[in-house]
């Protein structure tokens, strides 16, 4: 049988040899290329800063869904003990009591106590100024609380920047709420070393003048608070905050099971009645243990904790002691 030998056919172009269309094809392929790249090159703009914050949102939702930290956060790792009071008011505590070098220097001998009782665990000293202070009268506005002075509140800043001292701003909204009051502290919020603490005994959601009840926060206005913060970390590019809640009876929190966490905001259950020791770990196991948030802390008063008789101050080594963990120790 004969062989039979296919025969090949060479593809013709419209005249044109095959390498030269080839070619024409890819030059006209990199050249569209090249205007689809200019088109988005000229359409092409920067996201906008609600577009930014909605991407940090959702990398703080992602860390907080497996349990994780922001780089920064200073719970749990540290614990924290804070001198309270104000730099104009004497009697409001420890922190306006002395002149600032004598304050300093019992702060450090405070915070030297507690590396003694619990070595293992870093202290950062803070200054805990109450930088809203609700007051007996009404004032201009009829809301029974004044915010200090800007000189004031940048003095305590100066001082914490100059000493290694985290600094708090306490606020006693009286008849105004956190709505209107935390605004007025977001420049200085914007400073890293500066956090937040939030006091339900003088939020006089009754309508009367404070001191004549206990006043209350419900989760919503911790939330707020919250979430307040949790925006200024995310437009600044702050390491988290601390947000600080006082509290001593149950009725001062209403559905703290509403609290809703978030890594830029680490929320700090304070009990800040003051007693005996058995007085004071009864009320850390009601109020803070019973109703846990997420991190704890409690306050040693000075005078107060005196007064009953055969009355002493909580070492350190017995508050560390205290279950869960108090991270943030306040002395008034």
């Amino acid at each position: 049988m004969p062989h039979c030998r296919q025969r090949l056919v060479r593809p013709r172009a419209l005249g044109l040899p095959l390498f030269l269309l080839l070619t024409l094809l890819l030059g006209a392929c990199q050249e569209a290329r090249r205007d689809d790249a200019a088109r988005v090159k000229t359409t092409a703009r920067r996201p906008t800063r609600a577009e930014l914050l909605r991407q940090d949102s959702l990398r703080v939702d992602s860390v907080a869904r497996v349990g994780g930290q922001l780089p920064g956060a200073i719970l749990p790792e540290q614990r924290i003990v804070a001198f309270y009071g104000s730099a104009t008011h004497k009697t409001m505590g420890v922190l306006g009591q002395y002149p600032k070098d004598e304050m300093l220097r019992r702060l450090d001998q405070q915070v030297q106590a507690w590396r003694r009782a619990d070595p293992a665990q870093p202290i950062r000293p803070a200054l805990h100024m109450v930088a809203v202070i609700a007051q007996r009268d009404a004032g201009p506005d009829g809301k029974y609380r004044e915010l200090q002075p800007d000189s004031v509140i940048r003095r305590m800043i100066r001082w914490g920047h100059a000493h290694q001292c985290l600094v708090f701003l306490d606020v006693q909204v009286g008849l105004s709420n956190l709505q209107a009051e935390l605004p007025r502290l977001a420049p200085y919020l914007q400073d890293s070393i500066v956090h937040l603490g939030i006091d339900p005994e003088f939020s006089m959601k009754s309508g009367r003048r404070p001191g004549t009840e206990v006043g209350e926060f419900d989760a919503a206005d911790i939330n707020y608070a919250r979430q307040f913060l949790a925006r200024l970390v995310s437009r600044h590019r702050l390491p988290p905050k601390v947000l600080v809640v006082h509290r001593f009876r149950q009725d001062m929190i209403t559905n703290y099971r509403k609290i809703k966490l978030d890594p830029r905001v680490q929320v700090v259950m304070h009990m800040d009645g003051w007693g005996t020791p058995g007085v004071k770990r009864s009320s850390y196991r009601k109020y803070i243990r019973a109703e846990p948030v997420q991190y704890a802390g409690i306050k040693i008063f000075f005078k107060n904790d005196l007064k009953m008789d055969k009355s002493r101050l909580m070492t350190p080594r017995e508050v560390a002691a205290l279950r869960p963990d108090p991270l943030y120790i306040q002395y008034q």
